[in-house]
């Protein structure tokens, strides 16, 4: 049903009609020609209610006939009656919820209502004997009453138009005729506390007053199960509706609308939380905030009901009529009437009775789902055990059951209403598949018809269930294109597509020339998944970057590529295939670290054959830290007055940043750093932008020093520079410079110098942390191609890379190898370069005998008393060598009459070699004569008498101090020779010695009070003995470490004199034991 106005005009619509219900009379069990017999006998007054969804008793039906009460089963047999009314006393209202059946009713000498609540769950204790309908009397136990009081507001009664109760029994309302609605809080709370006492209620609220008689009720919770929070309540009259908040502290009743209701036209839909009021104009929805939908269906209305998500109408007795406008009602005329013939003899049709109609709305569908009609009106409807229940005037009990959805479906295909199925099925909780066949059936329906456009239309509502293989096939005619195009594309928009269907899309697009549909596609379709966030691509990315490669859309293959990281592809593109080298190396700056990384090590060689210089400037940035950080502004160069620019240094230096690395080997052109300077001095002083002295090369200075990023190692680019030495050159330097701060000074005048450079720690290990790695590296590859340019054709370049080499092996603080640096100046015959590494190294030797090989000349004899003079304080061997040198050739010993004499005075003053050996290393060829060291072999002969002279006097000393202690030791051992011991004061306490006394043989004497008991030593001895002792035990230790000996042997100066010594301490002799030598 369509929404309408409140007012119902004579061009209401007509509701889709359908037949979803099948009408069957309940018959009784024992006699199927007539209804139930439980039903027939009811007496009136009759009150029907179901029990609730909630309830704990199974679900039965709960009849209030004259004064009794009946519990019936869902075959309509009586499980249990009692008696729930005095004398002639009758219910108004029922009411069920949570196993407690609520009772409003009359008894005769009371003016109040009456209510009464019992406990079905529980049985009273004692029996009661009744009388049924035959006066037979029974036996029986009704349940426990825990209520029975009266309805009493003011002094006049009025009778109970309505009640409401809420879920969880925590408010009930009552509606009376005169208007007035009375409130009772927390009733459950009163029914536990007070389980005894039959009059104790809540006190009542009286929340609505009015002259208009109450004709509904219904609360509404705010939630399933809530508590007493956000409830409020309905209440309708004849003339408005209203809500009033009845939690918490409550509220003011407020009008929703003007217009009311008659007695039971209004019912709560507890699903929708919405009151539904039935008007003779339409049918209105209310919600908390005010009207709702509200539904065209005109006529007059007796009472509705609910069940589920439809809507029972029923209207009241009335004369059937042929000219009616409700088809059920002509229908019914049709079949059930017959002809009588007037008094002019005229035929006309007569019917048996009044009739009432019955009409199913479904709410949510807005249709019809069943209308029938009932004789002799309508007296109940009451909806349990899964269906709806027609309780007719003539005691005649129908059963309305709902088709299943699968039966409504097939009635709505057999019609060709699809949409109207749709909506069905979605309201039946049909799945997701089940929505999706239907979503077919229809596109089947409207292809066959030629609406391809709504065919498709509906086919892509099946994505994700129907395969796609079985549309694609209805739409691959080539006039059809379009509409399969929008298939693929709302197939990838959801993530559905493989890449058969990629490639399918994007040859659409290729066919019809459809530029702009595949940038709507593919542009349109990456930003959905940016703004979505979900990481998930709408096609397969592959697929596409392939097909418009293979198309020539190039840049949509690289936009595709850009847009979802795949770098790899995106420059593969666009070097392989569009050419555009500068676009690529502009991607590859802006990517991160990482991945420019990985990609440079990739496709660095063929950039740099291609733009060698925007090359070497990315590899600088990125190997420095730099890639990605701001720059400061370029300032605009001056131009002199002869038309020349201000920056007469060479492109490559305005983006390699010349500040990287400073001082005078920037550049392998050793006029480019005074160019550049005088440039940077002269834009400074006309006062351009920047504090650096080389102004608008200083412009790319980087604002920040420290790299955001661990700078990749630049070691793996290397193979990237083989044809491009001199960028190679540039890029370590600059590298070197902003990593480590290192570069290169000024060499000091080298070979000449009068003291010897600093040595160099040749056997440590080489670095094993990856930064130390790539500084040698770095170092090292630069040594090396400096020496590579030192041969070079142009002088310039090679006098420049000559001394960037010398400069390199110069400076102490650059980490690189000493051995192979040397290993390269040996290769490339780098002799100043050579001579400076044996130098540092400590590899003088070399160095002197480097010269001695030369060819002899002034020069190299010179060199060579030079370098002894400079470095034979550090080796003193380097003498004896000379030595041989000078003695080698008598053109030689000539030159150096007086260096001859001069060397062997160093040699003996040092004792570096003794005598004999000098004279037989001179004797060993003819060119040294005994003239020429006449005097210093006649001072030698000399020493040496007096040398030995000396030793004698010596050797008798040593003799006579022998002796004496021989015969001193042999005194002490001989036992029959007696002591005498004359002295007369203790040693200890310098007392006078008395008996008994203690005499030692070392001449000490002591009381021996003044001495230890346990072990008597003297005491002015023991110190110096015991000193003696450790000395022995020690030299004892250390007799059997080896390599403590040889390592004593090595450092010392004089080998033998330590083995001498060795022998002296006994560390030679025989093992003995400890105790033995102490």
């Amino acid at each position: 049903m369509a929404a309408i106005s409140s007012s119902a005009g004579p061009s209401a619509p007509q509701w889709r009609s359908f037949t979803f219900f099948d009408a069957d009379d309940v018959k009784d069990n024992d006699d199927l020609a007539q209804s139930p017999r439980s039903i027939r006998t009811l007496t009136q007054p009759i009150i029907l209610t179901p029990t609730s969804p909630n309830s704990p008793l199974p679900p039965s039906l709960i009849v209030s006939s004259s004064n009794n009460i009946s519990i019936f089963d869902r075959h309509f047999n009586v499980e249990r009656t009692f008696k729930a009314w005095e004398n002639n006393g009758r219910a108004t209202a029922l009411l069920e919820a949570g196993g407690l059946l609520l009772a409003i009713g009359e008894e005769e000498g009371i003016r109040w209502p009456v209510l009464k609540i019992w406990d079905l769950t529980r049985e009273e204790k004692r029996k009661i004997t009744s009388k049924d309908s035959n006066g037979i009397s029974e036996i029986e136990r009704g349940p426990v009453l825990v209520r029975n009081t009266r309805i009493q507001h003011v002094q006049r009664p009025h009778p109970v138009s309505s009640i409401a109760l809420t879920s969880n029994l925590s408010h009930l309302a009552i509606g009376l005729g005169d208007g007035t609605v009375l409130l009772y809080r927390h009733l459950l709370q009163s029914l536990t506390t007070s389980p005894t006492s039959l009059n104790a209620l809540p006190k009542a609220r009286v929340i609505h007053e009015s002259n208009e008689p109450i004709t509904g009720l219904g609360f509404r919770e705010s939630q399933e199960n809530s508590s007493s929070s956000g409830i409020s309540l309905f209440i309708v009259t004849t003339n408005r509706i209203l809500s009033a908040p009845v939690s918490g502290k409550g509220g003011e009743t407020r009008t929703i609308d003007e217009l009311g209701c008659g007695l039971g036209c209004a019912v709560m839909d507890w699903n929708r939380k919405e009151m539904i009021v039935a008007r003779d104009e339409a049918i209105y929805l209310y919600n908390g905030e005010g009207r709702g939908a509200c539904y065209a269906y005109e006529g007059p209305k007796s009472s509705i009901a609910i069940y589920q998500h439809n809507l029972i109408i029923i209207s009241p007795p009335f004369y059937p009529s042929a000219n009616s406008a409700s088809a059920t009602v002509r229908h019914y005329v049709s079949k059930t009437s017959t002809t009588t013939t007037n008094s002019d003899g005229v035929t006309l049709p007569t019917t048996a009775s009044d009739i009432s109609k019955v009409t199913i709305f479904d709410l949510q569908n807005k249709l019809v789902s069943y209308s029938g009609t009932y004789r002799d009106g309508v007296r109940e409807v009451f909806c349990q055990w899964g269906g709806i229940f027609v309780y007719g005037g003539n005691s005649k009990l129908t059963r309305l059951s709902e088709h299943t959805t699968l039966a409504k479906l097939d009635v709505l295909y057999r019609r060709n209403l699809f949409t109207l199925a749709i909506s069905l099925a979605r309201s039946q909780g049909i799945g997701k598949s089940g929505v999706a066949d239907i979503h077919k059936r229809y596109g089947d329906y409207l292809y066959s018809k030629g609406d391809f456009d709504g065919a498709m239309g509906q086919f892509v509502k099946t994505l994700g269930e129907l395969q796609p293989s079985y549309v694609i096939r209805k739409f691959l005619d080539a006039q059809r294109i379009h509409n399969l195009t929008t298939y693929l594309q709302e197939l990838h928009s959801r993530g559905l597509a493989n890449p058969d269907h990629t490639t399918l899309l994007l040859n659409c697009y290729t066919k019809t020339s459809d530029r702009a549909r595949l940038d709507s596609f593919i542009k349109t379709e990456a930003r959905r998944s940016d703004i979505s966030g979900d990481e998930e691509l709408p096609f397969d990315l592959d697929t596409a970057i392939r097909v418009c490669r293979q198309a020539g859309f190039y840049e949509h293959a690289t936009y595709l590529a850009k847009k979802f990281g795949r770098h790899e592809e995106y420059l593969r593109i666009q070097i392989e295939d569009a050419g555009e080298i500068g676009e690529a190396l502009r991607y590859l700056r802006n990517l991160g670290p990482e991945a420019c990384e990985e990609n440079m090590v990739r496709y660095g060689r063929t950039l740099l054959n291609a733009e060698p210089e925007a090359t070497t400037s990315l590899l600088i940035d990125l190997c420095s830290g730099d890639l990605g950080k701001k720059k400061a502004v370029t300032p605009t160069l001056d131009v002199k007055s002869n038309g020349a620019a201000a920056s007469s240094a060479p492109a490559m230096l305005s983006y390699l940043g010349y500040n990287r690395v400073t001082g005078l080997f920037t550049s392998d052109s050793p006029t480019t750093a005074p160019a550049a300077e005088a440039n940077g001095r002269q834009t400074s002083h006309d006062g351009e932008k920047g504090d650096a002295p080389n102004g608008g090369l200083d412009a790319a200075l980087i604002t920040d020093d420290e790299p955001s990023y661990i700078p990749p190692s630049p070691r793996q680019y290397f193979p990237h520079f083989v044809d491009h030495r001199d960028l190679f050159i540039t890029f370590l330097e600059s590298v070197a410079m902003a990593l480590w701060n290192q570069s290169l000074t000024s060499p000091r005048a080298t070979i000449n110098a009068i003291t010897p450079s600093k040595r160099r720690d040749v056997d440590s290990a080489p670095p094993e942390d990856a930064e130390g790695i790539d500084q040698r590296a770095v170092w090292n590859t630069l040594l090396e191609l400096y020496l590579a340019s030192t041969n070079s054709i142009d002088e310039k370049k090679s006098k420049s890379s000559t001394e960037k080499a010398l400069a390199v092996i110069q400076d102490d603080s650059l980490p690189y190898d000493p051995m192979h640096a040397l290993i390269l100046c040996s290769t490339s015959g780098f002799e100043d370069g050579m001579i400076k590494l044996w130098e540092q190294m400590g590899m003088y030797e070399d160095i002197i005998r480097f010269y001695i090989q030369r060819p002899f000349s002034s020069n190299s004899s010179e060199k060579v008393l030079r370098h002894l003079d400079l470095y034979g304080s550090q080796d003193l061997n380097l003498y004896p060598l000379v030595l041989r040198y000078l003695t080698s050739s008598p053109a030689i010993l000539s030159k150096h009459p007086k260096d001859l004499i001069k060397i062997i005075s160093k040699i003996d003053e040092e004792r570096i070699m003794p005598p004999l050996a000098i004279v037989q290393l001179l004797s060993r060829n003819g060119v040294a004569s005994i003239g020429n060291i006449k005097d210093w072999l006649r001072s030698k002969v000399e020493e040496n008498k007096d040398q030995i002279e000396s030793d004698k006097h010596l050797v008798e000393s040593y003799r006579s101090e022998t002796s004496t202690k021989k015969k001193a030791i042999q005194d002490l051992s001989n036992v029959d020779q007696p002591e005498v011991f004359q002295v007369t004061r203790c040693a200890a306490c310098g007392g006078q010695l008395d008996l008994p006394s203690v005499h030692f043989m070392c001449k000490h004497s002591y009381h021996q009070r003044c001495l230890s008991d346990s072990e008597p030593e003297c005491i002015l001895c023991a110190r110096q003995h015991s000193v003696i002792r450790e000395l022995r035990r020690n030299q004892t230790r250390l007799a059997d470490r080896h390599d403590l000996f040889i390592d004593e042997v090595k450092d010392s100066e004089d080998g033998f004199g330590v083995v001498a010594g060795a022998f002296g301490r006994g560390l030679m002799g025989k093992e003995r034991e400890l105790n033995d030598v102490v």
